[in-house]
C-alpha cells in the first residue's frame, strides 16, 4: 500500500476505486429510514404487487417544469422518491418519468390539457414567478400521473379526496402526499390485474334504479368490478360468484325468506354494504310541500336481523352545524323570493376520528338526513366507526319534524353538544345467523340438496359487512342541463365531497384481500417552524448559522498550525 501511495500514478489508483465503489453504489440502494411514521418504507402489500408484476407498468407523474410554487415541489420530489422505491422493488418492470403537459391547443405534446381533463384529471389554478422583476402570472398545473400498460391508461389525481384543510395548502398538500404510495399502488394494481371482484345490486325491495344511482352503478361499480344486479325474488340463492352485494336504499319490507337469502350469503362468506335510510325524508319532499312535514319510518323489517349481526340504527334525523350549504328563502324583494346559502344542518358532513384506512386522510363526506348507529352486543365480532359528525351535533326523534328553519335561536344553538354520532360502521368477525333454530327441516334439506347451500348457523370465517344509515351517500343529483352529476357533489357551491372515494374504499376493503388499502393509514407528519419563535430568535439563529461554522474554520486551523509547529520545531 505505501509502495502504491509513493508512486507517481498513485492518482490512477484512487480513481480506479472512486469508480469501482460507485459501481457497486448503483448495483445495491440502500436507504434508513429514520422518520417516526416510515414514510419512506413500501408497506408490505405495495412490495408484494410490485414483486409480483409481470409487465412493464409505466408511470408518468405531470409535476414537472421550472416556477413550480413550494409545496407542488415538494409533492413531485415526494413523488418521484417512491417511485424511486418502486423502482427497486419491481425492477425492470416498473419505469418513470416526469413530464410537464402541453399547453392548451397544443398538439405536439404527449398529453394536452383536453386530453387530460378529458381522462378525469383536474387542473389547478396557481400564480408563479415568470423571471426576476417580472411578477406573477397564473398557470395550470395536473398534480397527477397516468398510469399505462399497453393502450390501457389509469389517471390518478393526487388531490382527489385528499383531506383539505381550509387556508392550509401545506396541510393538504401533506395529505396528498400521505396517499401518494395507495393511489399509485392502487392504480397499478387495477391495470395489471387480470380478473376483477364481481359486485351484485339487490333489487325487488324498492331499490334505485334511477339517474339518482347513476354515478354509482355506472360510474363506480360497472367501471371498476365486474357488475350484475340481484333480483332477490328470482333468485334461491344469492350467487357465490359475487363477492359483495350492495343493498341500496330500498323502500320495501323485506320478507323473511329474503332476509334468509341475505343471511346464507353472508354465513358462506359473502360480504354486504348496506346504504339504509330507516326514515323516509328527502329534500324533494320539503321542496314541494314548502313547509315542514314528518319524517316516517318505512318498515323496511331489518332490524332484528342488523341486531343480531351487531349494530341498530335508530329512528331519528341527525343534525350538525358542520354542514353542507344550501339557496334558502331569507325574504321578498316585492313578489319574488330572495334566495341565499344557509348552512343546513339536515345535511352534516362527516368524517373519521377513528383512523380506519378506509377513511383516514380523506375529504368530508356529505350525507343527507342520516341516522344514527348504536352499537350492540355481538359475540365474535369487532366494531368500528367509520363516519361520523362533528363535535357540535344532535339528533332528532321520532316523530322526526323536517323543517327549513330548524335552528332559529340561540337557544337551538346550545342543544347541538353531541359529538361523534356514528352513520357509518364496519363489523368484522364470526357472525350469527338470525335463523338458528328457526327453520324447518324440509327448508334446511333444500338448501343443503336443492340449492347446494346448507344452512350455516354460524360464518365458516371472520367475515366483513359496512353498514350505513344514509343511503343518499351513494346517490346523485340530476342536472337538466348537465345530466347526472358525480355523488357528493354541491351544485351550488361547486364543491366535490369524497362520497365516491369513500363509497370505493368501503367495496374495495371488503372484496380486495391484498391489503393495498392499508397504505392509506398512513401519517405524514407536518412540522412547521413556529411562526412567533422565527420571528423572536431569527437573529440569533442567523448569528449561529453564520457565525458557527467560521469558528470551526478557525479553530481547526489553529489546532492544525500547533500541531505543526510541534512535529518541525
Amino acid at each position: 500500500m505505501k509502495k502504491l501511495l509513493a508512486s507517481k500514478y498513485w492518482w490512477l489508483s484512487l480513481l480506479i476505486v472512486l469508480v469501482g465503489i460507485n459501481y457497486l453504489a448503483t448495483l445495491v440502494h440502500f436507504r434508513l429510514d429514520l422518520t417516526q411514521e416510515k414514510r419512506y418504507t413500501l408497506s408490505a402489500p405495495t412490495k408484494k404487487l410490485l414483486h409480483e408484476l409481470k409487465v412493464p407498468v409505466t408511470v408518468t407523474v405531470l409535476l414537472e417544469g421550472d416556477n413550480m410554487p413550494a409545496g407542488f415541489r415538494r409533492l413531485s420530489n415526494s413523488a418521484r422518491e417512491l417511485l424511486q422505491e418502486f423502482k427497486e422493488a419491481g425492477k425492470a418492470n416498473i419505469i418513470y418519468k416526469f413530464q410537464k403537459p402541453g399547453n392548451q391547443g397544443d398538439t405536439t405534446g404527449a398529453f394536452s390539457m383536453d386530453s387530460l381533463m378529458r381522462m378525469g384529471l383536474k387542473p389547478t389554478n396557481v400564480r408563479v414567478k415568470v423571471k426576476e422583476g417580472e411578477g406573477e402570472e397564473q398557470r395550470y398545473l395536473f398534480p397527477g400521473a397516468l398510469v399505462t400498460i399497453g393502450n390501457k391508461i389509469i389517471p390518478v389525481d393526487f388531490l382527489q379526496s385528499s383531506k383539505v384543510s381550509d387556508g392550509d395548502p401545506f396541510s393538504t398538500l401533506n395529505n396528498a402526499e400521505a396517499l401518494l404510495e395507495y393511489k399509485l399502488a392502487h392504480a397499478i394494481q387495477k391495470i395489471s390485474a387480470d380478473k376483477v371482484p364481481a359486485v351484485g345490486y339487490l333489487l325487488n325491495n324498492g331499490e334505485p334504479r334511477t339517474y339518482n344511482v347513476y354515478d354509482l352503478i355506472q360510474g363506480t361499480l360497472m367501471d371498476n368490478y365486474g357488475f350484475g344486479f340481484v333480483p332477490i325474488d328470482s333468485v334461491p340463492v344469492i350467487p357465490a360468484y359475487f363477492n359483495a352485494i350492495v343493498i341500496m336504499k330500498p323502500t320495501v319490507k323485506f320478507t323473511d325468506a329474503q332476509k334468509l337469502k341475505i343471511d346464507q350469503y353472508i354465513m358462506h362468506g359473502g360480504k354486504v354494504i348496506w346504504l339504509l335510510d330507516k326514515l323516509d325524508a328527502s329534500l324533494d319532499s320539503l321542496m314541494r310541500k314548502q313547509s315542514d312535514f314528518v319524517a316516517f319510518d318505512f318498515g323496511l323489517n331489518l332490524d332484528d336481523q342488523l341486531f343480531r349481526y351487531g349494530v341498530r340504527i335508530n329512528p331519528d334525523l341527525v343534525q350538525d352545524l358542520q354542514c353542507d350549504r344550501l339557496p334558502l328563502v331569507v325574504g321578498n324583494m316585492g313578489d319574488k323570493p330572495q334566495m341565499e346559502l344557509q348552512d343546513w344542518p339536515y345535511f352534516p358532513l362527516l368524517s373519521s376520528y377513528t383512523g380506519h384506512p378506509i377513511s383516514k386522510n380523506m375529504d368530508l363526506v356529505l350525507s343527507m338526513f342520516p341516522n344514527s348507529i348504536d352499537t350492540v352486543k355481538a359475540t365474535g365480532v369487532r366494531k368500528t366507526v367509520l363516519l361520523a359528525t362533528s363535535s357540535n351535533a344532535r339528533t332528532l326523534s321520532t316523530p322526526a319534524i323536517v323543517s327549513l328553519n330548524s335552528v332559529k335561536t340561540e337557544e337551538d344553538l346550545k342543544t347541538f353538544n353531541k359529538a361523534n354520532i356514528p352513520v357509518a360502521m364496519l363489523l368484522e368477525g364470526r357472525f350469527s345467523s338470525l335463523f338458528t333454530n328457526r327453520l324447518s327441516q324440509a327448508t334446511m334439506d333444500t338448501l343443503a340438496g336443492v340449492y347446494k347451500q346448507p344452512f350455516r348457523a354460524t360464518s365458516e370465517d371472520d367475515n366483513k359487512m359496512i353498514v350505513i344509515s344514509d343511503a343518499d351517500i351513494a346517490t346523485n343529483v340530476f342536472s337538466q342541463q348537465q345530466g347526472p352529476l358525480p355523488m357528493g357533489f354541491n351544485q351550488f357551491t361547486n364543491y366535490q365531497y369524497a362520497n365516491r372515494d369513500f363509497i370505493l374504499n368501503c367495496i374495495e376493503y371488503l372484496v380486495n384481500p391484498s391489503g393495498i388499502l392499508e397504505t392509506r393509514s398512513k401519517d405524514y407528519t407536518l412540522r412547521l417552524l413556529d411562526p412567533e419563535k422565527v420571528e423572536n430568535e431569527k437573529s440569533q439563529w442567523q448569528l449561529i448559522n453564520i457565525g458557527v461554522p467560521v469558528l470551526l474554520v478557525v479553530l481547526f486551523g489553529f489546532i492544525y498550525q500547533t500541531v505543526r509547529k510541534r512535529k518541525y520545531q
